[in-house]
C-alpha cells in the first residue's frame, strides 16, 4: 500500500488530551496538506504519523506497522523537516546536509555529489562551505530541507514510495522561495513520493494540495479536495471568523501568487 494511515490516533500530554481518536491517510503521488489554527493538533499530528511521538492507535506506512520497523529503516522511509531546527555547533552546511545522506545514497550517488545536488536543488549552489550561522533564517531552513531530501534523494525505492514530511516549511521564506519550495514537493509527490505539510497559508494550501485535512481542537474538522474543504461554512466554523474564498475585497492592495512560478524551479526544470 503506497500511504501513510492513521487510526484512532490519540495523544496526550499529562492531563491534557491533544489528539482525540484522529483518522488520517496520505497517498504517495499526491500532496497532503494539514491545516487549521494554532494549538489544533497539527504539529502533534505530525510528529505521531512520522513515529515521533508516542501515541495510542495504529500508523501505518506503506503498509506496514509503523513500530514494527526499526529506526535506520524509518529513516529510509521518511525525512521530517521540523518547524524549526537548532545547530548549536559551527558545522559547514555541506555537515548539516550530510547529517541525512543514508549509506545507500552514497553507494549510489557519493556523499559530495549528493550534497552538493540537494543545495542546488533548494537554490543554494556554492553553499557547502558556509557555516550555518551565517546563514539567514530562510536560508538555515533551506539547508535544512537539503538535509531532509538527501535522506530521502529518490521518490521511490525498493521498498515503496519515500515521505517528505515537513512542518510549517515556509514559514521563514519570502515568497519567491515559498513558492519554489512547493513546487519542489510538488515535483517529488509528482515523481511516486508522498508529500505531508503542515501549512498556515491556506493560498498556498489551494494551490499546491491534492488534499487538505483541517483540524480543530485535536480532531479532524473537515477532509478532501481543496475546493470542498475550503467552503466558508467550514472556515467560519475552523478559524473562528468569517472567511470567503474567492472573494477580493474592494479596498486596500493585495499580492496574490496565484499566478506566480519560482526562478529557482524554473532554472532547475531547464537542467
Amino acid at each position: 500500500m503506497s500511504t501513510i494511515s492513521a487510526e484512532g490516533i490519540r495523544v496526550r500530554y499529562g492531563d491534557r488530551t491533544i489528539l482525540h481518536d484522529v483518522n488520517f491517510t496520505a497517498s504517495a503521488g499526491s500532496i497532503t496538506v494539514i491545516a487549521g489554527p494554532n494549538g489544533s493538533g497539527k504539529s502533534t499530528l505530525v510528529k505521531a504519523i512520522s513515529g515521533e511521538a508516542g501515541c495510542g492507535g495504529v500508523i501505518s506506512i506503506n503498509g506496514r506497522d509503523i513500530r514494527q520497523i526499526k529506526a535506520w529503516q524509518l529513516a529510509t522511509l521518511r525525512g521530517v523537516l521540523a518547524q524549526e531546527t537548532t545547530v548549536a555547533f559551527p558545522f559547514t552546511v555541506a555537515e548539516v546536509v550530510s547529517l541525512g545522506v543514508t549509506a545507500g545514497a552514497v553507494a549510489r550517488a557519493g556523499r559530495g555529489g549528493l550534497v552538493e545536488a540537494a543545495l542546488a536543488r533548494v537554490g543554494l549552489p556554492g553553499f557547502a562551505g558556509r557555516r550555518i550561522q551565517t546563514l539567514s533564517g530562510g536560508e538555515r531552513q533551506r539547508v535544512q530541507l537539503a538535509r531532509v531530501l538527501s535522506q530521502i534523494w529518490e521518490p521511490v525505492g525498493a521498498d515503496g514510495p519515500r515521505w517528505l514530511i515537513m512542518d510549517e516549511p515556509v514559514a521563514s521564506l519570502d515568497i519567491r522561495h515559498q513558492i519554489a519550495l512547493m513546487e519542489l514537493a510538488r515535483d517529488y509527490a509528482h515523481a511516486g513520493g508522498g508529500v505531508i505539510a503542515v501549512m498556515h497559508d491556506l493560498n498556498l494550501s489551494a494551490m499546491f494540495a491534492d488534499r487538505m485535512v483541517l483540524m480543530k481542537e485535536g480532531r479532524v474538522a473537515a477532509s478532501g479536495e481543496p475546493d470542498d474543504v475550503l467552503a466558508p461554512e467550514t472556515l467560519a466554523d475552523v478559524f473562528a471568523c468569517p472567511l470567503r474564498p474567492n472573494v477580493v475585497p474592494h479596498q486596500g492592495t493585495y499580492v496574490l501568487p496565484q499566478s506566480a512560478r519560482s526562478p529557482v524551479f524554473q532554472a532547475l526544470a531547464a537542467e
